[in-house]
């Protein structure tokens, strides 16, 4: 038993010489969607504290983000929001992807399946209240209308 500890702690030593990527891209505020979709503060507030972590390129890497192998799980989670969704170049999105996007935001607060529970566990600023759910989806519908209208069929 004490050899099977051993072997552990010194295999826990050595992942930590394998440590995750922190640099965030630069930032480009004429991509990002909160700044081309003129969100209100409030709402920025928001999508700031509950999304941005893992869906832009402003990744606040938090204490056991230098600790292997829950860093390596933190980072696989970032580059898979990443991904799916960046606000950081929402930009770039043809209107079609931006609309489809926007559709993705809404089914996923409605669902309760976003922010995760693990990245909530983390920080609990993140939970969306429920006035604050309805505020998101209000605000993602009427961005989706929006674009939606400037859509070239």
């Amino acid at each position: 038993m004490k050899k099977i500890l051993v072997v552990l702690l010194v295999a826990f030593i050595m992942i930590q010489f394998f440590p995750i990527d922190k640099t965030n891209p630069p930032l480009n505020p004429g991509m990002d969607f909160l700044k081309i979709k003129k969100t209100p503060p409030e709402i920025a507030h928001i999508i700031s504290n509950s999304c941005y972590d893992c869906h832009s390129h402003e990744t606040k890497y938090p204490w056991y983000s230098s600790i292997a192998p829950s860093s390596w799980l933190l980072k696989n989670h970032i580059n898979e929001g990443r991904k799916h969704l960046n606000f950081s170049i929402f930009s770039t999105y043809e209107p079609k992807r931006q609309a489809h996007k926007l559709q993705e935001c809404i089914e996923m607060i409605e669902k309760d399946e976003m922010p995760l529970e693990s990245y909530i566990l983390g920080h609990r600023d993140a939970k969306l209240s429920p006035e604050q759910k309805q505020e998101l989806l209000k605000y993602f519908k009427k961005v989706k209308e929006d674009t939606e209208r400037t859509m070239i069929f």
